[in-house]
């Protein structure tokens, strides 16, 4: 077997699991507004129980109604009214080879919606929920009443939670909800028995255990889930989360799930491709020196051979996925039958997980995958007639139209005169975005395994012609703004930098504010160069870049010293550098070597479409940056949904 740990059975308490794979729970924001299961949840564990994981964790659920619920679509386990829905989902997992787990939780000081209080251990709110919220956000310091009511709420919730048939329930005390808000003394500024000392500031979780151990006995299989570390200069480290593990397992709590990060930390609790794989993996294993008891690792743990190598090395056992199960469900399952190659990677993007769930309000979706969310509507299916499909553009949104039609039955021919990946090839040559490239491996697999023909050429509406269908998916071009000297030797464009195609000097400044402008000044910087960005906007990276992205880059920006030159607009470019004037209308030289720009994409002008249409091809459409440049979800989504079409 390709991966023999990862396929051994495992335990946690009485719990048997086929293997050492979990879902970990994430929310998916598909719940009804009250907090009861829908059609749509179910559909959506349903698949991911078929994966093959040994135990699905369903999502977050809240406890109680004092400011516990943290999302408008929020699951909920706060009222015995929750328990059938629960129980149809807790069925449908097992139903499908699956144990079935839940997460329990009060939000504490990170909430999204203002339906309820917003309450906490102390009076220290959320920065990023009051920079949007003002006073709003800022929590209400709980009684010590209130803290014994929320006790009693998560042992209640527990007691709901074997009523409707669960086999594991897991509370969650990491990613700064309200456990982490008492264990943390970052937001823990109490100075009664339930703050200061580490003894103290874990006694609330104490009680939680112990109190739905009475509520359901010694032998029901109960975890926790921590923070490492939550990553805060003034937080906890791992060290005492150490000591609050040894103190769990002297409770008689089955397993630990260690995590990190909180909502303010969050590049460390859902991390985007800047921040290396497997990044808690550490305090993982850390915890796992000092306890007996199993610990769950989780965290960016993306492809089948990290996972294995974790448990290889006795860095934890068993591994938690979250957002590889939503790029590929059956990640599982294609592991075990030794392909691979043939999973569909995460991209740690957070474009369709995160950004949507938590701060959009919307149900979640993926990039990869764009049935996640979805189940009920876009499941693959045959076509109704085999036609002939020409696709022109090898870029993601055409690599995704593709692989759907040749999948479905369609006869497909692929033209692209570059190599396969367009603009993302060159997307993915920092080492820092290293995630697309197994995206891209993939849809080379899976464009061979499928039997497409790939001409590499430039295709015209003679070739054409037959086909029953076209999809032109030409990528879009580079903004080339009229700037006097633009045109320099000096200048190059970003994409010509990350393929190599010019040479640039030691000095550089870099024309934009937006990712890609980032991107190749961080690129630059780390091979060498002296780098400064300069942006007409008064802050980088406004508009269109995932939340994450924007912490983890703002990050690296100023541990590298980068120079940041926000509020100019480039008036002149010669030989020298660029010429610049502020808001003021003070004018600045900018001294650089190289000029390279990064201000966006077009839509490429194309009179293909047209053509196709002129000679007889009976179906034309047009999809991909020729139409409307966009991101990498947006791309996907297009190709999968018009393929669905044909």
């Amino acid at each position: 077997m390709m991966f023999p740990n990862l396929f051994q059975p495992g335990r946690i308490g009485r719990l048997q699991l086929r293997n050492r794979v979990l879902k970990a729970p994430t929310s998916t924001g598909m719940s009804n507004i009250d907090g009861s299961v829908s059609e749509r949840l179910i559909r959506h564990y349903r698949d991911v129980a078929r994966g093959g994981a040994g135990l699905i964790v369903c999502e977050y659920a809240f406890i109680d109604d004092l400011g516990a619920k943290s999302a408008h679509c929020q699951l909920g386990i706060a009222s015995d009214d929750h328990i059938p829905g629960l129980a149809w989902l807790a069925e449908t997992i097992k139903e499908e080879g699956a144990r079935a787990g839940i997460q329990i939780e009060h939000c504490g000081r990170q909430k999204f919606l203002g339906t309820q209080p917003i309450v906490a251990p102390s009076v220290v709110p959320w920065p990023a929920l009051k920079a949007r919220k003002g006073q709003a956000a800022i929590p209400r310091e709980l009684t010590e009443p209130e803290i014994l009511r929320i006790i009693e709420a998560f042992g209640d919730a527990t007691r709901r939670a074997v009523d409707a048939g669960f086999e594991l329930v897991e509370i969650h005390g990491a990613h700064g909800y309200l456990i982490t808000n008492f264990l943390s003394p970052h937001t823990n500024k109490r100075t009664d028995r339930w703050g200061g000392s580490l003894d103290n500031r874990m006694r609330f979780l104490v009680h939680v255990v112990e109190n739905a151990r009475a509520k359901v006995g010694r032998d029901f299989p109960l975890t926790v889930r921590l923070s490492g570390t939550d990553y805060e200069p003034d937080g906890f480290p791992v060290e005492e989360t150490i000591e609050v593990a040894k103190r769990l397992e002297a409770l008689g709590i089955d397993a630990v799930h260690i995590s990190g990060g909180d909502h303010h930390q969050m590049i460390h609790q859902v991390s985007p491709m800047a921040i290396e794989r497997c990044h808690n993996v550490w305090a993982a294993a850390a915890v796992k020196k000092h306890v007996g008891i199993p610990v769950i690792a989780s965290g960016s743990i993306t492809l089948p051979a990290l996972a294995e190598a974790v448990l290889a090395e006795g860095k934890g056992d068993f591994i938690g996925l979250a957002r590889p199960l939503w790029a590929d469900p059956d990640w599982v399952n294609k592991a075990r039958a030794g392909r691979p190659e043939d999973i569909r990677p995460c991209i740690r993007c957070n474009d369709g997980c995160l950004d949507r769930t938590f701060f959009r309000y919307q149900a979640v979706s993926c990039s990869v995958n764009p049935v996640i969310g979805r189940e009920g509507d876009l499941k693959l299916a045959p076509a109704a007639r085999r036609k002939n499909v020409c696709i022109i553009g090898g870029g993601p949104a055409g690599l995704e139209a593709a692989r759907v039609c040749a999948e479905r039955g369609h006869a497909v021919t692929l033209y692209e005169k570059r190599a396969l990946g367009g603009v993302s090839i060159e997307g993915s040559v920092a080492e820092f975005k290293s995630d697309l490239r197994p995206l891209l491996d993939y849809w080379k697999t899976q464009i061979d395994k499928l039997g497409i023909t790939v001409r590499r050429e430039e295709a015209d509406s003679t070739a054409v012609r037959n086909a029953d269908v076209a999809i032109v998916a030409v990528g879009g071009a580079p903004t080339t703004p009229d700037i006097p000297g633009i045109a320099g030797d000096n200048v190059v464009e970003a994409l010509t930098v990350f393929n190599g195609g010019a040479a640039i000097g030691p000095c550089v400044v870099v024309l934009g504010g937006g990712e890609t402008a980032v991107e190749v000044a961080l690129y630059l910087h780390d091979r060498g160069h002296r780098v400064s960005i300069l942006h007409r906007r008064e802050a980088l990276m406004t508009r269109d870049v995932a939340v994450t992205d924007r912490i983890a880059y703002t990050e690296m920006i100023a541990a590298r010293g980068l120079t940041v030159l926000t509020g100019r607009q480039v008036v002149e470019v010669d030989a020298r550098g660029v010429i610049a004037v502020d808001n003021t209308g003070t004018r600045q030289r900018v001294d650089a070597d190289s000029v390279v720009t990064a201000l966006g994409y077009r839509p490429l002008p194309s009179t293909l479409a047209e053509s196709l249409r002129a000679v007889g091809v009976a179906e034309v459409f047009e999809i991909g940056d020729g139409v409307r440049p966009a991101r990498i979800f947006d791309a996907v989504h297009a190709g999968y949904k018009l393929a669905m079409r044909i």
